[in-house]
């Protein structure tokens, strides 16, 4: 087919559906009007003219009858008008080298997103996601990319792309870079944007960028453990009853590496947990006083985190082998037995770590007594380091070394003879508060 014979056929097309668009035009002459502008025939006109090059994806010929388009028709003509000048513009930036004529262009496609915005609200929200797009797209200068993404974002809220989020914080941090913000700026930016992520839902779906945004702030090196007490320190002086800020402390300061040894922290915690107790917040309260050394303040705490943790929590029987391992440590062996044998109850397959741990309260715990009653408690020992054994065979090299460590220490056969036991017999042991049955063991 001719270029000739196309062209025509085009225009053929063209005038009649102009013709009819006209016709309905002049029937509802009020109505039209108001859709269409006060020109509304030469409007009619030049949208069919633009439309039928457009399908054609004849986009030379469909530009400057958009242009004349969008001069005569109010934005209410079509909104199509708007979504396909995005199109013609954008493949025109693409061509155009002059900077100004550039930029001339980058602020229609903008303007246009404003328009759809404006007039016809139901896309207001994908309008404005478009014009951020577009921003990042165009815009070179983090500055203006960090001020114009900022507006959307008040505006659209939890209806924000996500990866909006993610380059306005890319051009907080550039800025900071740069000196042009503060560290605050950057925290504020990174927080508001966790925050309209946790309100838009959609955890699964935005699983990805929000990995993408805690990475990002993270290896800023805006989040110092400085930079986050001289920002935080003053807000919680000023508001300590703040419970959002609060928990916005304890979040920050908690996730920032060696930041967790400060009275801030604490102070935080303190009043997180006052408020509403939880296992993590006793947990953390734990682990701060700890690493204090002030053991009785700790464990009171981390036996209220095991006492608010359900049965079922799978964190509960890991609480339970931490905390004996700690009460084990500051010589409370009576505690630290009881709370590795409610571990090994407690879960199945903690008993093995669980019955090593016994083990080794057993055999370092001071016994008083005679010759057999001071050292009946590595019967006990060797007894839970068999249990463990059984239990998790990953184990058996561990036991098999103490249980060759305490063997040493059975007595003899004649020793054990002159208190009236020989070995096999059943042994009744109290120590340290724990009580055990055993059998009598002795060295050949």
């Amino acid at each position: 087919m001719s270029i000739e014979i196309k062209q025509y056929k085009t225009m053929k097309r063209i005038t009649l559906v102009l013709l009819t668009l006209v016709a309905a035009a002049f029937g509802t002459k009020v109505s039209a009007q108001g859709k269409y502008g006060a020109d509304s025939a030469e409007c009619i006109k030049y949208l069919s003219y633009y439309q039928e090059y457009y399908k054609q994806k004849n986009y030379t010929e469909a530009l400057p009858n958009w242009r004349k388009a969008f001069k005569l028709c109010p934005p209410t003509a079509s909104q199509n008008m708007l979504l396909n000048g995005m199109t013609l513009m954008g493949k025109e930036i693409v061509k155009t080298k002059d900077a100004q004529t550039r930029a001339a262009m980058i602020d229609t496609v903008l303007t246009l997103n404003d328009l759809r915005a404006e007039y016809y609200p139901k896309y207001a929200v994908a309008a404005y996601n478009s014009k951020g797009q577009y921003i990042t797209q165009y815009f070179k200068n983090p500055q203006d990319v960090y001020e114009q993404l900022n507006k959307i974002i008040e505006i659209n809220q939890e209806n924000t792309k996500p990866s909006l989020l993610l380059l306005d914080l890319n051009a907080a941090i550039e800025l900071y870079k740069k000196s042009a913000v503060g560290a605050e700026d950057v925290i504020n930016t990174y927080q508001n944007a966790i925050a309209l992520l946790d309100k838009a839902g959609n955890a699964e779906e935005n699983a990805k960028i929000r990995s993408d945004i805690e990475g990002l702030f993270i290896t800023s090196q805006v989040a110092s453990c400085d930079n986050l007490i001289a920002l935080f320190t003053p807000r919680y002086e000023a508001d300590p009853e703040n419970i959002d800020l609060v928990t916005n402390i304890v979040k920050m300061l908690g996730s920032t590496e060696g930041c967790q040894d400060n009275d801030l922290f604490l102070k935080a915690v303190t009043k997180m947990h006052k408020n509403e107790p939880s296992a993590s917040s006793a947990y953390y309260l734990y682990k701060l006083h700890s690493a204090k050394d002030e053991s009785d303040i700790a464990i009171k705490y981390f036996e209220e985190a095991v006492s608010l943790c359900a049965d079922d929590d799978p964190v509960k029987a890991d609480y339970l082998i931490e905390l004996a391992t700690y009460c084990l440590k500051n010589n409370i062996t009576g505690k630290a037995f009881d709370y590795a044998k409610k571990a090994a109850e407690l879960k199945p397959d903690h008993q093995g770590k669980a019955y090593y741990l016994i083990a080794t309260i057993w055999g370092s715990t001071r016994c008083t007594g005679n010759e057999v009653e001071s050292r009946a408690k590595y019967w006990v020992a060797v007894d839970y380091l068999q249990k463990a054994k059984a239990a998790d065979a990953s184990l058996t090299d561990d036991c098999n070394k103490l249980i060759s460590a305490y063997s040493v220490y059975y007595p003899v056969a004649s020793e054990a003879f002159m208190y009236g036991i020989q070995a096999g017999e059943t042994y009744q042991v109290n120590c340290g508060g724990m009580r055990a049955t055993t059998t009598v063991r002795t060295q050949k």
